[in-house]
């Protein structure tokens, strides 16, 4: 059987290539003349890349086809064991006339242990060069992995000279390679976005950041340009061809694209690829299952999980086959997609139920502490902006911090107090990022409503990002879609990264600070007290007894610190906000 891309080929062509298994090599040769010139007029005949692999007893097992300046090296399961050379060595031809290896063929002869991997230069149908690699000694290879043998004649290529220095090489490789293909579970990937516009670098590298804080090694980095995302492969069949023999050359097993992909985006890359696929919500939802820490985090993180997977199901086959492989897998609910359609969606209920009853919760929270009277400032911005850091150097408390994409899931409140000695409750929220998935935002719909209820907003922003405007546009915009739309002070934070701050732009109002230096932080006091639309004022009023409607009024919306009833009326003691003191002020008594 002829194997890879063999559309278009005659029949003719094709019983042509069945007789390279007839062929046979004498055991002490490397290759014969005559196998190695019907490679060469085939090659030439088809302008296609031909691959045959061959056994020690010089017998062909396989061939394959590929395309013109393409190259394809199927994963042969062929090992003898994992301490020698596979028995297996690789002879591919170069339509082009060159007949140097690539970096794909110097990684499959790592990565499988070929006996030898060797590539011919051919120009139409005319045998040009060739090269051999060789794996080198164990004791060799962290210095030298392996050694190139070429240009090489059809003689040197034919004869007994490599056959013996394979033979000779077998048992003292006795060692396994630093990388195996099939077997490394670290996830090492390729990176793609879409540059519609010139900024798709800047997407791409932040994408770089979130990639590692998943955990994965990042080889490489590229964008397509395109106006929009092709509807079968997201980057084009071309693009796509091209990172299945990146993947090859670099021993990638992960790509992550930077846009949402369909499910058949998926099935179609993953089987041009080879790899597993994942997109940027994936990995976002990846980052955001290992951060959660609080059982209500935990069921936002599995109901955004099971949102965006239950449609998907079907262009997931080689996420779903390695369950707990890896990043894309993990997280709360994972166990529970491989079940069908029906058992999902019943999960998906039962978790918005149990969100409802926390929804209900945190309102009662929220309903004392305006009952209390405690203003609430949500500290809100890009992730990694600084937000806790700054959260604990107001407070003084001592919450997770780490230079991290999305450290802070769970939203943490902690207590000030303000210059005139208001108390103010400050709360870090989950930080905002380009493309935030749209399930996560309906997921953490609860969550987000801190930064919606919010007495006022300290819009954190980092002043040494090279994007600074781009991710308070972000910020902007999705706090615009939650309906927040609060008193905002831009707190540009960082700014002992920046070397000239005039280059900033002008937000009113605004405040410099360095968070973890504590540079400005009295300043950004002075700023929150001064823009509180709900500044507390502690009075003292007298109420006569035929204004009971104002009594009534100041114990719903006020907070009664002492009451007595004397002749001329009522005399309370109360902490009231500037509105209701606007409705009972001719009643306060004077100081």
């Amino acid at each position: 059987m002829i194997y890879g891309k063999t559309d278009g080929l005659s029949r003719q062509i094709l019983s042509r290539l069945e007789e390279l298994y007839d062929m046979s090599v004498e055991r002490q040769d490397f290759l014969s003349e005559e196998l190695v010139l019907l490679l060469c007029e085939m090659t030439g005949l088809t302008n296609r890349e031909l691959s045959v692999y061959l056994n020690r007893r010089g017998e062909v097992v396989d061939v394959s086809v590929g395309e013109a300046n393409q190259v394809s090296l199927p994963n042969m399961n062929l090992r003898r064991s994992n301490v020698r050379l596979s028995g297996i060595r690789c002879v591919h031809t170069h339509p082009g006339g060159n007949g140097q290896l690539s970096g794909v063929d110097l990684n499959a002869l790592q990565g499988l242990r070929f006996d030898a991997m060797t590539a011919i230069g051919v120009q139409d149908g005319k045998f040009i060069n060739a090269y051999t690699a060789l794996l080198s000694p164990s004791e060799e290879q962290e210095a030298k992995p392996y050694t190139i043998y070429g240009p090489l004649s059809m003689d040197e290529l034919c004869g007994e000279g490599l056959k013996k220095e394979i033979l000779r090489l077998d048992p003292l490789i006795a060692l396994p390679p630093t990388i195996d293909i099939r077997h490394d579970e670290e996830e090492r990937a390729v990176l793609v976005g879409l540059d519609e516009r010139g900024e798709g670098i800047r997407s791409v590298n932040e994408l770089e950041e979130l990639a590692k804080t998943a955990g994965a090694k990042v080889l490489y980095k590229t964008t397509q340009n395109r106006r929009a995302p092709d509807p079968a492969t997201y980057i084009g069949r071309g693009k796509a061809g091209e990172l299945a023999l990146l993947c090859q050359s670099l021993n990638a097993n992960l790509i992550i694209c930077d846009d949402e992909l369909s499910a058949s985006q998926i099935k179609n890359l993953e089987r041009i690829l080879g790899v597993k696929v994942i997109d940027r919500t994936t990995l976002i939802l990846d980052i955001f299952s290992r951060h959660a820490v609080s059982r209500e985090g935990k069921l936002q993180v599995e109901l955004a999980q099971l949102k965006y997977r239950l449609p998907r199901l079907m262009g997931m086959g080689h996420v779903l086959s390695r369950l707990g492989g890896g990043i894309g897998t993990r997280g709360p609910g994972e166990q529970k997609l491989e079940t069908d359609r029906r058992h999902i969606s019943r999960r998906i209920r039962d978790i918005e139920a149990e969100l409802a009853k926390v929804k209900e919760r945190r309102e009662a929270i929220r309903t004392k502490r305006e009952k209390d009277r405690i203003p609430v400032c949500a500290l809100t911005g890009y992730t990694n902006s600084g937000k806790s850091t700054l959260l604990n150097a107001l407070s003084g408390s001592n919450v997770l911090v780490e230079n991290k994409l999305f450290a802070t899931l769970d939203p943490v409140s902690r207590g000030i107090t303000l210059p005139n000695g208001q108390k103010v409750l400050l709360i870090d929220t989950v930080g905002f990022i380009d493309k935030l998935p749209h399930d996560l935002v309906e997921a953490f719909h609860s969550t987000l409503e801190e930064v919606v209820k919010a007495d006022m907003l300290l819009h954190v922003v980092d002043a040494g990002s090279p994007y600074l405007i781009e991710q308070m546009q972000v910020v902007k915009k999705v706090l615009r879609s939650l309906g927040a739309n609060q008193t905002m002070i831009t707190v540009f934070n960082k700014m002992d990264t920046v070397t000239d701050p005039s280059l900033l732009p002008r937000e009113k109002p605004q405040v410099w600070i360095s968070a973890l230096y504590g540079e400005g932080l009295d300043e950004l006091l002075d700023m929150i007290q001064q823009n509180l639309n709900t500044i507390i004022k502690q009075v003292t009023l007298l109420i006569p007894y035929d204004q009971g409607g104002i009594r009534s009024m100041l114990h719903e919306e006020g907070n009664i610190l002492k009451e007595e009833f004397i002749d001329t009326g009522i005399r309370i003691r109360a902490e009231v906000n500037e509105v209701l003191y606007s409705r009972v002020k001719k009643f306060v008594l004077p100081v």
